[in-house]
């Protein structure tokens, strides 16, 4: 198992979430059918569904999708009932994942992540593991920023600062970035390459 279906693997126990805007098409929206639709997914993903819970509001909140109020009443279930990961039934912004993490101090996932955690549980074939990796990479990519918080070397600008953290200027993320640009390439070859025998 890679790096990337380690980070999005969904065994535990998690709360799902959907959003219901006005502003929205119809197949954007969360409902009865697809948050059921979710569970059965979680269920296949090896995890166990908890609690659900729906927003309705006349647009996504730009920072946290579902608001700053929902986001603290969510807050206050995943402590109660002892859950480990929020899986969103719509797709989220990578700044919005990440907002919603910070705001539930809690891992979330969003539909297309647990898709993927799926497809690369039962991947068998050299090219279908390939391209899930490969799509593992390009949803991973947006997603970097603030991942790694914890090791971003700080910059001398307009202050002094700490021993040890003055450097060339590069953060971790960066370097991240470049890793996985690199991977995603190098799987695009693999995958021409691998094409190419099976053609001939």
């Amino acid at each position: 198992m890679s790096m990337l279906e380690k980070r999005e693997d969904v065994r535990g126990r998690a709360l799902l979430v959907g959003l219901c805007c006005d502003s929205a098409k119809d197949f954007e929206n969360s409902d009865e059918v697809t948050m059921a639709e979710l569970s059965e997914l979680v269920r296949t993903a090896g995890g166990e569904t908890v609690l659900t819970a729906m927003q309705n509001k006349h647009t996504p909140d730009p920072h946290t999708f579902i608001g700053e109020g929902k986001a603290a009443e969510l807050k206050a279930m995943i402590a109660a009932n002892e859950i480990d990961l929020v899986i969103v039934d719509n797709d989220l912004s990578p700044s919005q994942g990440k907002a919603l993490e910070d705001a539930l101090s809690c891992r979330v996932i969003d539909r297309s992540g647990l898709i993927l955690d799926i497809f690369a549980d039962r991947a068998r074939t050299a090219e279908g593991k390939l391209q899930v990796e490969l799509a593992q990479y390009q949803y991973l990519l947006p997603r970097l920023t603030g991942m790694w918080t914890h090791l971003v070397r700080q910059t001398a600008s307009g202050g002094s600062s700490p021993i040890g953290t003055r450097g060339p200027g590069e953060t971790q993320l960066e370097t991240d970035r470049r890793h996985i640009r690199r991977k995603i390439q190098k799987l695009q070859d693999e995958l021409r390459e691998l094409r190419r025998v099976r053609a001939t």
